[in-house]
């Protein structure tokens, strides 16, 4: 690419998969003909997503009510290597984890050890619903089941922030963490929330799990913070670390600055599509090379809601702002927009779907090609490295030069 000064934007549509991975009939038979974005366009009011279709995302559909004739740049299609469909494994998936599997077991299979240590560590442990397998920990925290993702994936640690410092709220989660093998621990709290509505959000799901309904809870609405603690994860060797330590700027916003630890990345929170792509958008006049990572929660929120045209309206925000970048964009810059899973809300249920993802790459100097099926998110990870002429991460190969 020259000598020029190089950026990366990573534009992540949370849970918009492209069809269901070709295992799922034998491990996750539920979503079978899953497709997130077929589905949505084939159910929404109002879809015009004018820049997807002009970065080639057609070729992948083929969908009567897009066009695809104005490809500018390189498309192909990224299997998941983790197993499930999970947004955080997704993510360390997509900056260069080696996926490990971890065990998907209900809180209540570690719920005695995770009291013993938490009582030795000083905290008090109480049962407001003994019949039930969740803890109060402290008056105040609940340690829980995650009942909005699969089965034994993720337990969360919910607090009302006013009245307990999230940094106590993460000690806790910590010890979770140390305990249990599952693929995920989220320290998760919010304003505005009291102890009593937390545990009044308290539900049983039809497979067992009981846990906090987050949304439900107003947990999400006012001051949210939350850090998402991972079985088998090493940050060190993931691209944006690779990319802090050489000192470029990394600058990581919404839910991708919760999931991915980047020591001396820029941090910025957002949930709304709006401010998560403004962000994306603005930090362009903030750096001269290095990468912007930024992850649309609210796709995820709306395919969980199961509210197609929720999800659509999420969509055409995004499309608009990948307009307004791909504008602001200069000679040295690459474009990478993708997914960490599916999460369709045609389906049935409202979890997310094992599908497979999309990547759409632009740039001057990026081919009009199609890349065809890759193994791994990773290979986003792999690409940015050599794009960059860093180390490799740990996981995944370089697509660059199929589209330089």
């Amino acid at each position: 690419m020259g000598d020029a000064m190089k950026r990366v934007i990573l534009v992540i549509i949370d849970s918009l998969g492209v069809g269901a991975m070709d295992d799922v009939a034998e491990v996750r038979s539920q979503d079978m003909g899953a497709n997130t974005f077929k589905h949505i366009l084939d159910q929404a009011e109002r879809l015009e997503i004018p820049n997807l279709e002009r970065l080639g995302i057609n070729q992948i559909l083929m969908h009567p009510r897009l066009s695809g004739d104005k490809q500018l740049g390189a498309v192909g299609v990224l299997n998941l290597a983790h197993a499930g469909a999970d947004s955080y494994m997704g993510h360390q998936e997509i900056m260069g984890t080696k996926p490990k599997k971890p065990l998907l077991k209900p809180f209540s299979y570690f719920r005695d050890e995770v009291i013993t240590e938490l009582t030795r560590a000083g905290h008090r442990v109480s049962f407001p619903e003994p019949d039930k397998p969740y803890i109060l920990v402290d008056d105040r925290v609940v340690v829980a089941d995650n009942i909005e993702t699969d089965y034994g994936q993720i337990y969360n640690v919910s607090a009302p922030l006013d009245e307990i410092d999230f940094e106590e709220v993460l000690a806790i989660a910590r010890i979770v963490r140390a305990v249990v093998k599952v693929n995920r621990v989220i320290a998760l709290g919010g304003r505005g929330v009291s102890r009593e509505q937390l545990l009044g959000s308290i539900e049983t799901r039809a497979d067992g799990l009981t846990g906090v309904n987050s949304p439900k809870s107003g947990v999400y609405k006012k001051g949210y913070v939350s850090r998402h603690l991972g079985y088998g994860v090493d940050p060190q060797s993931q691209i944006s670390s690779i990319l802090a330590r050489r000192l470029y700027t990394v600058t990581l916003v919404g839910k991708m600055q919760d999931v991915i630890e980047c020591e001396g990345a820029v941090k910025i929170p957002a949930v709304e599509t709006t401010q998560v792509m403004e962000e994306i958008y603005c930090s362009l006049d903030r750096f001269m090379t290095g990468l912007v990572a930024g992850t649309v929660q609210e796709t995820d929120l709306a395919g969980h809601a199961q509210n197609v045209d929720t999800y659509a309206e999420k969509l055409m925000i995004v499309d608009e702002y990948l307009g307004k970048i791909m504008e602001a964009m200069l000679p040295g810059d690459l474009l990478l927009v993708s997914a960490d899973h599916g999460n369709d809300p045609t389906i049935g249920f409202s979890q997310h779907t094992r599908e497979k993802t999309f990547v759409l790459a632009y740039g001057q100097g990026i081919r009009s090609t199609e890349i065809g099926e890759r193994d791994t998110l990773s290979d986003l990870a792999a690409t940015i490295a050599d794009y960059f002429a860093v180390e490799e991460p740990e996981n995944g190969t370089s697509f660059l030069h199929l589209i330089t």
